[in-house]
């Protein structure tokens, strides 16, 4: 099984900083399943419970970013468990650079939610636990969900 896997955190230092979101979708070719762990259902448990049927997980920027922001916030190392493929480098090597929605712009891989990026997925977060917005928690999620369904994508279209 595969999984990809993307974050959602407060901001960019794990150090003082807390993940909001870990987006995972698990597909076999056949069968998928799409998970969130949200608030306080982040755990190191719910994590690994979550991916205890992938073999290998893929990322965009993982490497610098999701992985070493998972390692410090909860204490797992997903790299000494699993296989990872940071699809950015792979997008390197293609001849694609810059963040996520740049390359899905790139390659034509759509996306609903297009105004919103990390800095509005904070501000999204915060309306949430500030005011109980459950629209700003809903369209983080969705967010969320965008950029794991279409890592899925960018894998198929970089044919790895």
């Amino acid at each position: 099984m595969e999984a990809f896997l993307d974050i959602e955190t407060t901001g960019l230092f794990p150090n003082s900083c807390e993940i909001t979101v870990i987006g995972i979708y698990l597909t076999d070719g056949g069968r998928t399943r799409f998970i969130q762990l949200v608030g306080n259902r982040i755990t190191a448990d719910n994590l690994i419970e979550a991916l205890q049927d992938a073999h290998i997980i893929y990322t965009y920027n993982g490497t610098r970013f999701d992985i070493p922001f998972i390692r410090r916030r909860l204490g797992v190392d997903l790299t000494t468990m699993f296989e990872h493929c940071d699809l950015m480098y792979e997008c390197w090597n293609n001849d694609l650079y810059g963040g996520l929605k740049s390359v899905e712009k790139q390659l034509k891989i759509r996306r609903r939610l297009t105004e919103i990026n990390g800095l509005e997925a904070i501000k999204l977060w915060w309306r949430y636990v500030n005011s109980y917005d459950e629209k700003a928690l809903n369209i983080l999620l969705e967010y969320n969900r965008e950029d794991v369904v279409n890592l899925k994508l960018l894998k198929e279209r970089l044919a790895i």
